[in-house]
């Protein structure tokens, strides 16, 4: 008898810790979609990647761009003033010299390269 208690408390246990991490998840995956605004390409901003910055240069021909920007968290880098690449070059087209902006900056074959870009409103 004593057995059968304890594999139901267990059981109990583990039902309900299961029920809570449910419940985080989806809060979690729901505060995501909630805070995730579509970029200039039409991409979602995906959270804890987006960085903030201005636009110092921007050379169409070679698809760079150079950004004064904060730290880019998700590279562990600092601020700093920088050149990027961009994905799509005609990313370059919904920015200017001046603007303040939020993009998500990601090494792809080994370069650092811009794979979301939106002008701040």
């Amino acid at each position: 008898m004593k057995m059968r208690m304890t594999s139901i408390q267990i059981t109990l246990t583990a039902a309900a810790l299961l029920g809570g991490l449910s419940s985080a998840f989806s809060a979690q995956a729901q505060d995501g979609q909630q805070s995730a605004k579509p970029d200039a390409a039409g991409a979602p901003a995906i959270p804890g990647k987006t960085s903030t910055g201005e636009v110092k240069k921007i050379d169409k021909p070679a698809g760079k761009i150079t950004i004064q920007h904060g730290p880019l968290v998700n590279l562990s880098m600092p601020g700093m003033t920088m050149v990027f690449k961009v994905k799509d070059p005609t990313m370059l087209d919904s920015v200017q010299v001046g603007d303040n902006i939020h993009f998500v900056a990601e090494k792809v074959n080994g370069s650092l390269t811009l794979t979301q870009l939106e002008a701040s409103k």
